[in-house]
């Protein structure tokens, strides 16, 4: 943030408030939780004080970087998508799972999550509320309506139910684990791999699920 003749560069607010956001993302996930806000100020080319005109303490500045890696890349149309009835179970899936790593599945995002579960950072129990609300629950009242099971309001959820649900979403999560944490080699495009999983899952999932609402 300095000009060329050395001098910091006086930018709005809500600019500066913006680039430090922007290089936390990047910083976080490259080095962790663990990593510095002086060494985050140097990347940056402010002083360590001016990072605490914007953020009260680093917890605050982690909590901003939660916002903007997983708050505000998820996509409320996606609950829609996976409640309309009006098409196939697994059409539906397979495109929430499609849109979900296009938008979510960037090295900042995986990275940071890896790095939160290591630290036991708040923020990824918060996401995971997120994900069982938004994502299992329906899933789980959708699949149900599907195979023509008593409804959740009938017998509730159990936790064997909420784990298998799991059980898809951890396989497409883990294209992401193998591409930006492992190393391993990746399709460029991921679609064709969601579609297989999904209908996988729905082929198999069928006499699993009746054994599970039958012994709830």
């Amino acid at each position: 943030m300095k000009s060329g003749n050395g001098h910091r560069k006086r930018l709005p607010r809500a600019e500066r408030e913006r680039l430090i956001v922007e290089e936390a993302v990047r910083f976080f996930a490259e080095v962790g939780f663990e990593g510095q806000t002086r060494a985050l100020a140097e990347r940056l080319g402010v002083t360590q004080p001016l990072l605490y005109r914007y953020f009260a303490d680093k917890e605050a500045l982690i909590e901003r970087v939660f916002d903007e890696v997983f708050l505000r890349r998820w996509r409320p149309e996606w609950e829609t998508l996976l409640s309309d009835r009006s098409r196939p179970l697994s059409d539906r899936l397979i495109d929430f799972y499609q849109n979900y790593c296009r938008t979510i599945f960037t090295p900042e995002w995986i990275r940071i999550f890896m790095f939160a579960g290591l630290k036991g950072e708040i923020v990824n129990k918060r996401y995971f509320d997120i994900v069982f609300n938004n994502v299992l629950k329906p899933f789980c009242t959708e699949l149900r309506h599907d195979m023509g099971l008593p409804t959740i309001d009938e017998k509730p959820i159990s936790e064997a139910e909420v784990d298998l649900a799991w059980a898809l979403h951890g396989s497409i999560s883990y294209i992401a684990l193998r591409k930006w944490i492992y190393k391993l080699s990746v399709p460029d495009n991921v679609d064709p791999l969601i579609a297989v999983s999904v209908s996988a899952f729905m082929q198999g999932s069928g006499d699993a699920l009746k054994q599970i609402v039958a012994a709830n």
